[in-house]
């Protein structure tokens, strides 16, 4: 039975986001918010708790997991980024943007994207979030929250404890989030001079990033 977790979105409480990441800590998978929708989350080094992530989303090792981080100084730990890609990243962060850029040797295997080595990386304009984020002290690696055989991302806690409650270990509740998704850039082609791509249009602005 899932752990629930009430907090309130301007000033989240952070003696339940500790419970929270207490039950990260363990190896836990937690449905969180985020400023798209909610996302399933997971430590980004336990085996275990991945396998157990992509089966709740019913996803295989090619579909891309994405690293939420508290600010563009984590991602050097995980991701190739040059001057270039820095500049535009910094334009969007934080904000409802996932970045997909060249994977470092610090990222597992298991986690980047199987034929291109390539993670994603998003820092969520989220409070709730972004305290959940430090108070872990490290990325999380995340998927959006899609049930298997639906196609839109699930935004209402309580559909997501009653639906999930047998499968996750926590779900922390901070109320209704948007339901568009994230603009997805493929940063990559940056490294080799040439210009992102833009794998999906959502939230984020792109005249924000100067496309």
């Amino acid at each position: 039975m899932a752990q629930y977790f009430e907090i309130y979105p301007e000033n989240p409480q952070p003696r339940l986001l500790k419970q929270a990441v207490a039950l990260l800590q363990k190896g836990g998978v937690l449905a969180i918010p985020t400023d798209s929708s909610y996302a399933l989350v997971c430590q980004l080094d336990d085996k275990n708790a991945v396998d157990r992530l992509r089966r709740i989303r019913q996803v295989n090792d090619k579909h891309h997991l994405t690293l939420l981080c508290r600010d563009l100084s984590e991602l050097a730990n995980y991701a190739v980024v040059d001057n270039r890609q820095y500049r535009m990243m910094k334009l969007g962060t934080p904000g409802p943007f996932t970045f997909i850029l060249d994977a470092t040797k610090e990222v597992p295997r298991r986690v980047s994207h199987p034929s291109r080595k390539t993670i994603g990386l998003r820092v969520p304009d989220r409070k709730g979030t972004q305290m959940l984020l430090e108070l872990m002290g490290a990325p999380l690696l995340a998927t959006t929250l899609i049930a298997p055989g639906e196609a839109e991302p699930m935004n209402d806690p309580q559909a997501i404890r009653e639906r999930f409650e047998h499968a996750v270990d926590g779900v922390v509740d901070a109320g209704a989030c948007p339901l568009e998704p994230t603009t997805v850039l493929d940063l990559t082609p940056m490294s080799s001079g040439g210009d992102p791509v833009v794998l999906r249009q959502g939230a984020g602005s792109l005249q924000a990033i100067g496309l």
